[in-house]
């Protein structure tokens, strides 16, 4: 049933408001599982008796390997699900499933290899993550039974964006519902009924992974899905995975840099603010992801859109598409400046009973979040340069906002001001500024280019098509 009903998801010619709420709302209520998936553990782990603060701050410091994990994920889907999409809006089935018969040995080469690194240079990683002698015991605890489980997130993570670009979105959905619904269930049973306490946290969570893993394997597999794995095309060839490595390189640069991120921030917090400001970027970290995951759930939800019609040459629905995404994305994250602004306990009391923890976040958490105003435009923007195959300027933005600005401001600005905190977390806002400004005007521009150049080979193709009927009629 559910493929007839996608059948009818017309991406070259239904209305574009109808198509992008249709594909986004059920990508946007699988982003914020995804943070609920993300975030129960922390939620569960910073309530345990007496040891709830360290534990908190102790798995915090994971979260960079976390990221990076889910990075390599990203290099390989979200490169290769648009180029899938750009494919099929040519008509072109087979080189799409080749495509994703290639990305699916990738994720399997990438999770072999990330599951040996961590299990054996896992802990001294964690320390160089701004772990201290208090939280290490808790942060590896949770990191070692973790990564075993890293081939079903990359499974499960990356082979899902392929079942999203096809317009299945309600299928993506539940590959997220299905694993969140059972860690929120496991968590508390392995945690507090079998007294596992932060290793039943890890447990809980590959074992959810691994049944998403299993259900999305299975649905693309099946003849549910208008494209499938299939093993003849799982042999690697570089001249299909590069170019999807190639697009995929902005959104990994995106996700591992966050990981090298919460490094700096980490470790200058640690070194001006003790645990107490690492524990209160923890959950700082936590609402940037419940901002930033629904906002990733609209542009995957415009994508297929974008990405079909850009293949098709339709450039007035590519520019609706674009308009539509750019308003929505606007509003969400005005709504979450605002609440981070005016009522930061909402969030903060999620993590933490913690008095002085909840004390220094309020603060903080404003200073933090001061930009994420008009964030909605750069991820819109960004986001849309991916769809259309822009990899080199998408790999730009990504490496502008946190290798050539946010990075180098963390460790600048404690220099500047005596308050060396509010100096490190100044440098959030500031770049983010900065890369809003530069990636709205370099989309501004490229997109007029592309326009033009999409009219210009329309009007030669109708010219040379009326000489060609010219020429049959004499």
């Amino acid at each position: 049933m559910e493929k007839e009903a996608a059948k009818k998801v017309d991406l070259g010619t239904g209305s574009v408001g109808y198509l992008l709420f249709r594909l986004a709302l059920p990508a946007i209520t699988a982003q914020i599982i995804n943070v609920l998936y993300n975030m129960v553990d922390r939620m569960y782990i910073g309530h345990l008796p007496d040891i709830g603060a360290n534990a908190l701050t102790g798995v915090g410091v994971t979260f960079p390997a976390i990221t990076a994990i889910s990075a390599f994920a990203a290099l390989v889907s979200m490169g290769g699900a648009p180029r899938a999409s750009i494919m099929l809006g040519r008509g072109d089935k087979d080189t799409a499933e080749r495509i994703l018969g290639n990305c699916t040995t990738a994720l399997l080469i990438a999770a072999f290899l990330l599951t040996a690194v961590f299990l054996i240079y896992g802990k001294r990683i964690l320390l160089m993550f701004g772990a201290s002698k208090a939280t290490i015991e808790y942060g590896w605890s949770y990191m070692r039974i973790y990564s075993l489980g890293t081939v079903f997130v990359q499974l499960s993570l990356g082979l899902n964006a392929f079942i999203n670009t096809q317009g299945y979105a309600r299928t993506g959905m539940l590959s997220v519902l299905i694993g969140a619904v059972c860690n929120i269930i496991l968590d508390p049973l392995l945690m507090f009924g079998l007294h596992m306490g932060v290793q039943g946290a890890a447990l809980a969570t590959i074992i959810s992974q691994g049944i998403s893993a299993a259900w999305v394997v299975l649905f693309l597999t099946s003849d549910r899905s208008y494209l499938n794995i299939k093993r003849r095309y799982m042999k690697p060839r570089w001249d299909i995975l590069a170019p999807a490595l190639a697009l995929g390189a902005a959104p990994f640069v995106m996700q591992s840099t966050e990981s090298i991120l919460n490094i700096c921030f980490n470790t200058s917090l640690l070194k001006y603010g003790g645990d107490l400001a690492v524990g209160a970027m923890t959950i700082q970290g936590s609402v940037m992801q419940f901002s930033m995951f629904p906002l990733q759930g609209m542009t995957q939800g415009a994508q297929p859109i974008v990405s079909f019609n850009y293949g098709a040459g339709n450039i007035e629905r590519v520019s609706a598409a674009f308009r539509t995404l750019l308003r929505a994305c606007l509003v969400y994250s005005a709504l979450i400046w605002a609440f981070c602004m005016f009522t930061p306990m909402l969030f903060i009391t999620i993590f933490t009973k913690d008095a002085a923890l909840t004390e220094y976040c309020v603060r903080s958490i404003r200073v933090y979040m001061a930009a994420s105003l008009i964030f909605g435009a750069q991820i819109a923007c960004q986001q849309t340069f991916i769809a259309l195959g822009n990899s080199r300027t998408s790999l730009f933005l990504a490496l502008l906002r946190k290798v050539f600005l946010l990075i180098p401001l963390i460790y600048i600005l404690p220099n500047i001001f005596e308050d060396k905190v509010f100096a490190v977390l100044l440098a959030e806002p500031i770049a983010d500024t900065i890369a809003v400004c530069t990636t709205v005007t370099m989309f501004y521009l490229s997109f007029r280019k592309l326009k033009r150049e999409i009219l210009l080979s329309r009007v030669l193709r109708n010219a040379a098509r009326e000489n060609r009927d010219e020429s049959a009629q004499k």
